[in-house]
């Protein structure tokens, strides 16, 4: 396992990032029970990770009892992250001072430690001014509750004026995004990833397999197992979900992973290795969030960090993959006479 900074700070992170999302049963769907999530945690421990992702949201709260319990006795060896501005059971949401407060005492509690590495905003908060926001989670990094600060999902224009808001107040600046990246999800590339690196804010990717679409389960002319993620989405009677699993599975994913599972089978691999391995050599990914629901998933998936991919394998799920997200180097102002 390799390890970085994340972003400009000395927040030293394993490349994989165990995210938790499936721990727990509150949303069944297949998530894991706490037995097998800790025998997860215990796996990722042992093969050298040290950096666990989790939210306040995740089960209403029970995945952070969970990774809470599992860490007792080995705090100090892990980073844990987790998110804020979400609602859970009765409270409210948001990024205001108010909210936030509650939402990281509830976090500490139930996670059973008295710091968290590093506290994320899980959302654009566009009820509550920036400065409140930043002012507050510097408050938190002062009182010794929280050592650094993130976001997730947050658009370029939010990241900038996140750390000009931080400026202005004298505060603590985000060190980490979590995006949505994949093969089949690149459109952080045309604004975000160049906003982070100017920022100094490391990335860590989620949602890289494209809700299961780059794992090779998924084919053209082919109904959804329905017991695969996509089957139990599209069976349930919710449009939204519907809308969701159908978008997933578009043409182009379909494309996408075709070529994918012709490159894995040549490369001797997973297609769900070969995806994730794409994600970890993208430039400005500081770490890639796993969610794996079993141990014999989670060894799949950190097969991804051993695999080393040949320029020609990129070569091809770059093109297979690749959207025309319009200049990104400046390209326009060629066209301003001077």
């Amino acid at each position: 396992m390799d390890y970085l900074n994340l972003g400009r700070s000395g927040l030293r992170v394993s490349r994989a990032c165990l995210g938790t999302m499936n721990f727990g049963t509150e949303h069944g769907l297949a998530a894991s029970d706490e037995a097998e999530a800790r025998r997860i945690i215990d796996a990722f421990i042992d093969a050298g990770g040290t950096f666990i992702d989790t939210a306040d949201l995740y089960h209403r709260g029970e995945t952070e009892e969970i990774v809470g319990r599992a860490l007792k006795g080995r705090r100090e060896r892990i980073i844990v992250a987790t998110k804020g501005a979400m609602p859970v059971g009765q409270e409210g949401r948001g990024l205001s001072r108010r909210h936030l407060t509650r939402a990281l005492d509830a976090s500490l509690r139930r996670l059973g430690t008295d710091y968290i590495d590093l506290y994320q905003c899980h959302q654009w908060d566009p009820l509550t001014p920036i400065e409140e926001t930043m002012a507050t989670l510097d408050g938190f990094v002062r009182a010794g509750k929280v050592r650094y600060i993130g976001c997730s999902n947050f658009s370029a224009t939010q990241i900038v004026e996140s750390q000009w808001a931080a400026a202005r107040v004298g505060g603590t600046p985000f060190v980490s995004l979590q995006p949505q990246y994949s093969l089949v999800q690149r459109v952080i590339e045309a604004e975000i990833l160049p906003a982070c690196e100017r920022h100094g804010i490391g990335t860590i990717a989620y949602g890289t397999l494209g809700g299961g679409v780059l794992t090779g389960r998924y084919r053209h002319g082919e109904a959804p197992d329905p017991d695969s993620r996509m089957g139990r989405l599209l069976g349930r009677s919710m449009p939204g979900a519907n809308r969701w699993a159908h978008s997933l599975l578009s043409d182009r994913n379909l494309d996408i992973a075709d070529e994918l599972v012709k490159v894995a089978s040549e490369l001797g691999a997973e297609p769900a290795a070969v995806a994730l391995a794409w994600v970890a050599r993208r430039p400005g990914v500081t770490s890639v969030l796993i969610g794996p629901r079993t141990v014999e998933q989670l060894r799949g998936n950190l097969a991804a960090f051993e695999l080393e991919l040949p320029d020609e394998a990129v070569a091809r799920l770059d093109e297979i993959s690749h959207l025309d997200l319009g200049p990104m180097d400046g390209s326009f102002f060629h066209l301003v006479p001077r």
